[in-house]
């Protein structure tokens, strides 16, 4: 291939990694599975290193990190970042409008954004191409933080325009990343974060970047440094203009014409915070014109034109009954507070996490003390702090567990870790916690054995590992309580199609230490069997598309274990599978069938596949499944009691399957 088909080539997959991220990142509208980016990225990765000299600043490959800062070097903002004056009830928020008036003269139109709980970042960018990002700092003199922010897929390294310009917004961490993360953290016996803004804070700082890529931050602009560029007039217009040079902005604002429908809109997104899947801690107010931006100017330290309302922190206070610790199926013993029972941010709360021993040193949290409790990004129970003027006079510091409360092991600390671990391999505790994950839904999918049976099974010596669910026999089923015969064989069946699960499944149900679902995919699409993986070095594992060493040394030292290929041994002479049954991209495009390149959406209720085995059925067959309709949508199918995907589906006329067609669809495809 010459020198410019090649440089073709590499640009046309870049434009379209770009726009699949676009949809994904910014949009929230992904038009393709993970695997068909995962395999264009892939395409993208060879062919620049087969030739280097097609690598560019923009190209996707450039986001996964990888460059480790001595520090950071530090940025003056040519035009500063300032703060905005707080204000914290309606009378203050009136208060700020009668001042604009005063100072205009007249009435104005507000635009009202909810105020992100992140970090503020500063984006520039020259003829359209990203060139430095950095933090506020103290407004005038922040940080360099391009190569982590590069990280952030939101973030888009060029602009649809080639313009000159110092676009600002928020730097955050969603719930869910933030749940995961310190999910994540307390089972590698790390420190947890507070709250998802620290979360973000520490991601954005880190020297190495890789580290910052997988963290799952996102975006959200809201200024510019410069208007002059843009050749707009307002706040709102400034918006719609980020939006079409492909940055991501908030999709709550709103246009106020009166300080009254500011005011309700206030109300109205302090009662819909907990829904969000961002944190909020409260609502910037602006005038909308920049003309009259400009005429109003600013006070020393903040504009005279904008004010933040801060939302009041929803907290509670109740009393620590007990506090119990549970295992994990690695082992991590976790601290869980026995509350008593008190309503906080919508729900009744009586249960917080601990996190671990340091953490409830730290706070001092004692038997029986007053504390004061608040949602950690809405989501997480936490104990802010303990009211030490209600504590009891003979109260007596908490003394952290010595040994397992389950089997009664030693707990230890290993490699500096601040949590502690049960290392007993034969922990009751920790075998029901590694059932329950094999037989989950992304793992072998067993329908039927939820903890509970599992906790039975095992207490009465029916399994003692996940090899021994594939020799359960009707009559062991009929022992538990609750076990019919009708449930028993359904159970059996279950069970006994999981042996058939193509081997990602179960990779991903073995619980290995950093291997989740897309992680164990990737690697069966690469080795084809467990067998071949268990044999290969770190080397050959880290070098795959965004796996790298954690999980490689994770891998080698799992199979290191003989009691790892035993277990294997077992499993495979029960009949389960150890060979990956996907298809290759080959096979892929070798298929002939009705779902082949074409973008499919499941709605409603199906009554011959599960929706996780319709969409791989679907996506063997060359299809993509996606979550949500849209004018790229080909095929809806609708099950029974389908709503407002089949609504939408009939607004833009996609073309609609039942069932029955979906399975003669099946059928008829030459496999």
């Amino acid at each position: 291939m010459s020198e410019h088909s090649l440089q073709e080539k590499a640009r046309e997959i870049k434009k379209q990694l770009n726009q699949y991220a676009y949809e994904y990142y910014v949009k929230d509208q992904p038009s393709v599975e993970d695997y068909i980016y995962d395999r264009l990225y892939q395409e993208l990765v060879d062919l620049e290193t087969t030739h280097p000299e097609l690598v560019t600043e923009d190209s996707p490959t450039q986001r996964v990190g990888g460059k480790v800062l001595e520090g950071f070097e530090k940025v003056t903002h040519d035009i500063p970042l300032y703060s905005l004056s707080d204000v914290f009830n309606k009378e203050e928020i009136i208060a700020f409008d009668q001042r604009v008036q005063r100072l205009l003269g007249h009435e104005v139109t507000y635009t009202c954004e909810l105020k992100i709980d992140g970090l503020s970042v500063s984006l520039r960018y020259e003829e359209g191409r990203f060139v430095l990002g950095a933090t506020r700092g103290d407004g005038t003199v922040g940080e360099n933080i391009t190569e982590n922010l590069k990280t952030v897929k939101s973030i888009p390294l060029t602009l649809t325009k080639p313009l000159t310009v110092e676009i600002r917004g928020e730097c955050y961490m969603p719930k869910a990343s933030f749940l995961k993360l310190n999910q994540q953290r307390e089972e590698a016996g790390q420190a947890v974060f507070a709250n998802p803004r620290n979360a973000a804070a520490g991601s954005l700082r880190q020297l190495d970047s890789r580290v910052s890529a997988k963290r799952n931050l996102s975006t959200f602009l809201y200024a510019a440094a410069d208007i002059t560029p843009l050749n707009v007039s307002t706040q709102s217009e400034a918006l719609d203009t980020f939006e079409e040079l492909g940055f991501r902005v908030n999709q709550e604002r709103r246009v106020c014409q009166s300080i009254d429908e500011v005011w309700n809109y206030i109300e109205e997104y302090h009662e819909k915070r907990t829904n969000l899947p961002y944190e909020i801690d409260g609502v910037v107010i602006k005038v909308n014109d920049f003309h009259l931006q400009e005429e109003m100017g600013f006070t020393v330290k903040a504009p005279r034109w904008a004010t933040a309302y801060k939302f009041p922190p929803e907290e509670a206070q109740t009393k620590i009954e007990d506090i119990e610790w549970t295992i994990g199926r690695t082992g991590v013993v976790t601290p869980t507070a026995v509350m008593t029972p008190v309503r906080v941010a919508g729900t009744t709360v009586s249960r917080a996490s601990l996190h671990n021993h340091d953490y409830i040193a730290a706070k001092d949290i004692r038997l029986n003390d007053t504390v004061v409790i608040y949602k950690a990004g809405d989501i997480i129970p936490e104990v802010s702090q303990v009211l030490l003027d209600k504590r009891e006079k003979n109260s007596v510091p908490y003394e952290a567990p010595t040994h397992c409360p389950i089997c009664g092991s030693e707990l230890v600390h290993l490699d500096e870790e601040v949590a502690l671990r049960c290392i007993n391999p034969k922990c009751p505790a920790q075998i029901k916690e590694q059932l329950t994950h094999f037989v989950s839904r992304n793992a072998m999918n067993i329908e039927g054995l939820g903890p509970k049976v599992l906790a039975q099974m095992y207490d009465k010596s029916l399994v003692k590992d996940v090899a021994d669910l594939y020799t359960l026999k009707e009559e062991d089923l009929l022992t538990l309580e609750k076990i019919k015969e009708k449930s028993a064989q359904n159970i059996l069946q279950a069970i006994n199609n999981s042996k058939s699960n193509s081997a990602e499944r179960l990779l991903f149900g073995l619980g290995i230490r950093h291997v989740g679902a897309k992680a164990a995919k990737i690697l069966m699409e690469h080795f084809k069997t467990i067998r071949k993986l268990s044999r290969a070095s770190t080397e050959e594992i880290a070098i795959l598309y965004s796996l790298g060493e954690t999980v490689a040394d994770s891998l080698v030292t799992y199979f290191d274990n003989q009691e790892v290929h035993e277990l294997l041994d077992e499993l495979e002479a029960q009949g389960v599978n150890l060979d990956y049954l996907g298809k290759t991209e080959e096979q892929l495009e070798a298929v002939d069938s009705p779902f082949k390149d074409k973008t499919v959406v499941l709605t409603g209720k199906l009554t011959q596949y599960t929706r996780p085995e319709a969409k791989a059925k679907i996506e063997n067959l060359g299809g993509t499944v996606t979550g949500s309709v849209s004018k790229k949508t080909d095929i809806v199918v609708a099950g029974e009691e389908a709503g407002s995907k089949l609504d939408k589906a009939q607004q833009l006329d996609i073309t609609i399957w039942d069932e029955s067609q979906m399975l003669q669809a099946f059928e008829d495809s030459e496999v």
